[in-house]
């Protein structure tokens, strides 16, 4: 039952990998996925799945991301919204995905 148990943890320790940012390509652009398993891609939006981000890159628009319902807009500091219009909140680095916060932050 142990050796189950343990089986099954390294099983999913493994499965994550999969999901962690991946290696820059050739020519030295970021990874792009059309989608992640997980998350939904945003509604009516033309966006992408960025690994290293760990959000969806909302194209067409500066600085606007997605990841489980909510949108994060860097405007020389961070703000969410549950709507790409808005009405946008402040927060900091901490209220955003981590990836986002350590990447974006110019």
């Amino acid at each position: 039952m142990i050796r189950a148990g343990l089986s099954l943890a390294l099983l999913l320790a493994l499965s994550g990998c999969a999901l962690q940012p991946g290696v820059t390509p050739k020519g030295g652009e970021p990874a792009r996925q059309q989608s992640h398993p997980r998350y939904a891609p945003p509604p009516g939006g033309n966006a992408y799945w960025d690994p290293a981000l760990g959000v969806y890159v909302i194209q067409g628009a500066s600085k606007l991301y997605y990841r489980e319902r909510v949108y994060y807009r860097w405007n020389r500091g961070w703000n969410w919204a549950s709507s790409a219009n808005g009405p946008w909140q402040p927060t900091d680095s901490s209220g955003v995905p981590a990836g986002l916060g350590r990447t974006i932050a110019e």
